[in-house]
C-alpha cells in the first residue's frame, strides 16, 4: 500500500494553493469546504478564485510566488502551468516537513487528493495510486447514483443522538446492537419515520450470539456475498493458523483475536451474545459443528 488513506481534520489546517487557474479553481472548490485557513498566490487569478475570497478563511496574493512563500503551512498545493516551478517550489517544501501536492504529476507528491463522495458526515475516498484515475472518477460516479443525499441529515440526526444512546445504553454491547436494530428498520432513508425507528430501537435489545465457521480448505474470494456483513460484525475471531490476507480483510478489523477455545468457553462466548468467527482445519470444524448445530458454516457459495 504506497497510499495509507487518512481523514484529516482541518479545523486547525493551513494550506497554501499555488495557481489560481482553471486547475487550481477546481482544487480550492474542494478545499473551500473545509475548515481550514486557505492562501492563493499566483499572478494571474481566475474569477472563481476571486469570488472565493468572500470566505474569512481564504486569502487571495496577486504576486509571484516566493520560496520564503513555502513555510508555516501544512499543506501545499502547486497548480502552476510551470512544470520546472512546480518541481523547484515542491524540493523546497520536502526540505522544510511539508506536505506537497503537485497536482497532474504523483510522482511530485508526498500525498494525493482522492476522488470524493461526499455526503456530509459521510466521506467515501477513492484512489488509484495515480495509476487510473479515471477509474476512480468511474466508481465515484457510481457510488454518487447509489448513495441518496439523504444520507448526509441522517447522520447528523445519528451524531445528535449519540450521547443519549450512550447514556441509556452504558454497555458497548448493547449500543452496538442498538445502531444496527436502527439501520435495520430505517435505511438510508431520513424522513418522518427517522425518529420512530429510532425510538423502537430500544426495544428488545437481546443480545443474541453468532458462531461461523470456517475450514481452511475454503478460498475467500467463494463465500457467499451474504456472509460479508456477519463477518463485519464479529467480536472474536479464533484460529491456530494466521488468517488468509482475502479472509483476513472481509472481517472486522478491531475483532478479539486468538486461539481456539475449549467447548466449554466457546458455549459461553455465545450464550453471552459473543459473535464469534472459528477458522480451522476440517476436522476441527466438524467437531465444533456437531456440537454446536446453530453454528453457521460458512463455504463456497452457501451459509
Amino acid at each position: 500500500m504506497q497510499y495509507f488513506p487518512l481523514f484529516v481534520d482541518t479545523s486547525k489546517l493551513t494550506v497554501l494553493l499555488v495557481g489560481a487557474g482553471d486547475v487550481a479553481s477546481r482544487k480550492l472548490e474542494l478545499l473551500a469546504r473545509t475548515e481550514a485557513v486557505i492562501t492563493v498566490i499566483a499572478v494571474d487569478i481566475s474569477d472563481e478564485v476571486y469570488k472565493s475570497a468572500s470566505q474569512d478563511r481564504i486569502t487571495i496574493i496577486n504576486r509571484e510566488v516566493k520560496s520564503e512563500d513555502i513555510t508555516d503551512f501544512d499543506l501545499v498545493y502547486l497548480a502552476t502551468a510551470d512544470d520546472v516551478l512546480n518541481t523547484k517550489l515542491a524540493a523546497i517544501a520536502r526540505e522544510r516537513g511539508i506536505w506537497v501536492n503537485v497536482v497532474d504529476n504523483p510522482k511530485q507528491c508526498s500525498f494525493i487528493t482522492p476522488s470524493i463522495v461526499d455526503r456530509g458526515r459521510l466521506q467515501i475516498a477513492i484512489s488509484t495510486a495515480g495509476a487510473a484515475p479515471i477509474f476512480a472518477r468511474e466508481l465515484r460516479a457510481r457510488l454518487e447514483s447509489w448513495l441518496p443525499q439523504s444520507l448526509a441529515p441522517l447522520f447528523d440526526f445519528v451524531a445528535s443522538r449519540r450521547n443519549e444512546v450512550q447514556q441509556r445504553l452504558p454497555q458497548f454491547k448493547q449500543r452496538k446492537l442498538f445502531w444496527e436494530h436502527f439501520f435495520r428498520a430505517n435505511g438510508d432513508k431520513f424522513d418522518d419515520d427517522t425518529a420512530v425507528h429510532y425510538d423502537n430501537g430500544f426495544q428488545n435489545l437481546s443480545l443474541g450470539g453468532e458462531l461461523l465457521l470456517i475450514d481452511d480448505e475454503t478460498p475467500a474470494s467463494l463465500l457467499p456475498i451474504a456472509a460479508m456483513p456477519l463477518m463485519q460484525k464479529l467480536d472474536q475471531i479464533f484460529s491456530t493458523v494466521e488468517l488468509p490476507f482475502a479472509l483476513n480483510e472481509f472481517v472486522r478489523r478491531d475483532a478479539n483475536r486468538g486461539e481456539i477455545p475449549i467447548l466449554s468457553e466457546l458455549s459461553e462466548l455465545y450464550e453471552s451474545g459473543q459473535r464469534c468467527l472459528v477458522y480451522a482445519d476440517k476436522d476441527k470444524v466438524a467437531q465444533l459443528k456437531a456440537h454446536f448445530p446453530m453454528a453457521k458454516h460458512l463455504t463456497a457459495g452457501t451459509i
